[in-house]
């Protein structure tokens, strides 16, 4: 019920000024068509020029004879507007962002039987809710991981245990305060985070998801996000930037995503990374098909190609996230093991507290804040209103 409502919401706002033409679901392929343009995050999508070892598009190419085109997107707002425009066949869409554009029309359903590689999603992925509406799935799920805290060892020479670091003026391990050396995440779902911190720190509050939040609660969330604002030198949205900014900057705690814990480990910078206390939000990116795709056999081919243990395998190594075909942990296709599985946060399935995008009407209080408003609100936080 609540997805329908949302669906409702949303469909007038995001059907504004489109050009997109509804494609019925397709019941057979063809030839491809020599190319899929596709809108992914950072390090989805690699073809060994980052790092050689990690390379799962050329050989799909010479395959299907599919040239894999990749636009980057720092966050789901990006990925929304950049599908709202056209011209794209897939998008990795996270679940703040995955529903907003089933209500748009701006994906088409997915018909798994011409996807052969179905039955090996994990169960637990294949009806999820971020991509499923009325039993009718809207894309192939491809990794999914927790938000984790990301730390300076040198700072840190112990993990912290809260999410405190980040969010409350203090004084660090090395004596000196956390202001001006942390991170907070560019996106309005980053309220999210401050709501569940808020669930542990405010249980007065009663907060059950930090999702669904009437005003009281998410005025709560704001006030901690304003003085949050006082710490951060930055609010990243950009993953290579943020980088940047913990070899170079000073920065020396933030959320991040397991990608930059990698990349900036494999390079030597001393960082590691935590799930707090509190716990943590999370990602499950779906690829999703746009509903006016030039490309769409090349689409279909993408999709299955993705769900190959081989390719989960090495893109849960490369971007520390979770495989959503399970036996990638353990069947030695590619570079991941089960402890690396583990170490991922595969075993805290059901802990983490998935990105949704926030309805009015919801499931565990009846009125809630709606997402329009995290938008305009979390812009305000910002620029320090």
């Amino acid at each position: 019920m609540m997805i329908k409502k949302l669906l409702v919401a949303t469909t007038a706002l995001s059907l504004a000024g489109s050009n997109v033409a509804w494609a019925d679901m397709m019941t057979a392929l063809g030839a491809g068509e020599g190319q899929v343009d596709i809108v992914a995050w950072p390090g989805y999508i690699e073809r060994g020029e980052t790092d050689a070892a990690y390379d799962w598009v050329t050989k799909f190419e010479a395959d299907t004879g599919c040239k894999v085109n990749v636009k980057t997107a720092n966050t789901s707002d990006e990925m929304v507007a950049l599908m709202n425009e056209g011209g794209f066949d897939l998008v990795t869409a996270s679940g703040d962002a995955s529903l907003r554009l089933i209500a748009g029309n701006r994906v088409q359903e997915i018909n798994t039987a011409l996807i052969p590689s179905w039955g090996n999603v994990d169960p637990r992925l294949q009806d999820a809710p971020w991509h499923t509406v009325d039993g009718k799935h809207y894309g192939t799920p491809y990794l999914w991981g927790p938000n984790v805290l990301m730390y300076n060892t040198d700072v840190f020479p112990e993990a912290p245990k809260s999410w405190s670091v980040v969010f409350e003026e203090q004084t660090l391990p090395d004596g000196a305060s956390n202001k001006g050396r942390v991170q907070a995440y560019d996106g309005p779902i980053y309220i999210a985070d401050a709501a569940m911190y808020l669930m542990t720190h405010k249980p007065e509050l009663g907060i059950t998801s930090p999702y669904e939040l009437n005003e009281d609660q998410y005025k709560a969330a704001l006030d901690l996000l304003r003085g949050q604002r006082q710490l951060v030198s930055r609010h990243w949205h950009d993953a290579y930037i943020q980088m940047d900014d913990f070899k170079n900057e000073g920065v020396v705690a933030s959320g991040s995503w397991p990608f930059q814990v990698n990349v900036l480990e494999s390079e030597g910078v001393k960082v590691a990374s935590t799930i707090p206390e509190e716990g943590v939000t999370g990602w499950a990116d779906t690829t999703m098909m746009q509903a006016g795709a030039a490309h769409p056999n090349c689409a279909y081919m993408w999709m299955e190609h993705t769900l190959s243990s081989n390719l989960q395998s090495d893109l849960a190594v490369w971007f520390g996230g979770n495989p959503v075909v399970p036996a990638a942990c353990t069947d030695g296709s590619g570079m991941l093991d089960a402890a690396g599985c583990t170490a991922n946060g595969m075993d805290i399935f059901d802990k983490v507290r998935f990105w949704t995008t926030p309805v009015s009407t919801c499931a565990s209080q009846g009125e809630c804040v709606p997402y329009y408003r995290w938008v305009s609100d979390y812009i305000a936080v910002i620029g320090g209103r």
